[in-house]
């Protein structure tokens, strides 16, 4: 596994603007992006016990979770991943989906899992049967990224960060996002596996701004747990 380093910042649009004006002067937008983005949508799980969701809460230094992830809404490349993370350092490990695959698992039929020619395939057929480990979580966001070959580093805007109750099909359009993020707010996240350059470092706020606590995933599991309880009422 390919371990890098990975720093959060919580920041408002207009501090966002004037950073990237200054990274396109030394980065490039990635290839993979259309038009300079693209839409991220991730399926989270967790076990029966919420172990992805209390680790990250409580801060546990060694940590991993499960999603499905598709870009764009395209059913062409969907992949199971696991994100490992230890301190400051994370890493990330794939496995190919088709739609099938993904409606099985999503439906709670992992059998399949067990003779895939992925480990991580196997690795998560063991996670559900062992650990009862369901959906739990649909996240989407748009994500402008900057690459830099130097240091390895990538930095990304995530924005209109939402969250989702699972029980829709993967490529569903018209699902009810909740949105978790302050008005005016991305999320900024800068990896790099060798170095930071320091003519990124000077770009990026300082490191007071810098928030590793800030989640995607449990700031969207607390906003569908909130609007459940609310309606329930």
């Amino acid at each position: 596994m390919k371990y890098r380093h990975e720093l959060k910042y919580l920041v408002n649009h207009g501090d966002a603007e004037l950073i990237k004006q200054r990274l396109k002067t030394v980065l490039k937008s990635d290839e993979h992006a259309n038009n300079g983005a693209y839409l991220i949508r991730s399926l989270y799980f967790d076990d029966y016990w919420s172990t992805a969701y209390v680790d990250k809460v409580d801060g546990v230094n060694s940590r991993k979770k499960y999603r499905i992830r598709l870009y764009n809404l395209s059913s062409d490349f969907i992949r199971l991943e696991c994100k490992i993370k230890n301190g400051s350092y994370i890493s990330k490990i794939s496995a190919p989906l088709t739609v099938d695959e993904t409606e099985k698992i999503i439906n709670g039929d992992y059998g399949f899992l067990l003779s895939s020619q992925h480990s991580l395939c196997r690795q998560f057929y063991y996670e559900c049967t062992s650990r009862v480990m369901r959906p739990r979580v649909f996240v989407d966001y748009e994500r402008e990224p900057y690459i830099m070959q130097q240091g390895d580093v990538r930095i990304t805007f995530d924005s209109d960060v939402r969250g989702a109750y699972p029980g829709f099909g993967i490529t569903e359009s018209e699902i009810p996002f909740q949105y978790v993020l302050e008005p005016g707010k991305l999320i900024m996240e800068v990896k790099f596996t060798e170095y930071l350059p320091k003519i990124v470092q000077d770009i990026l706020p300082s490191r007071a701004a810098e928030m590793n606590a800030v989640s995607k995933y449990t700031l969207c599991c607390d906003k569908i747990n909130y609007m459940f309880a609310f309606e329930a009422e």
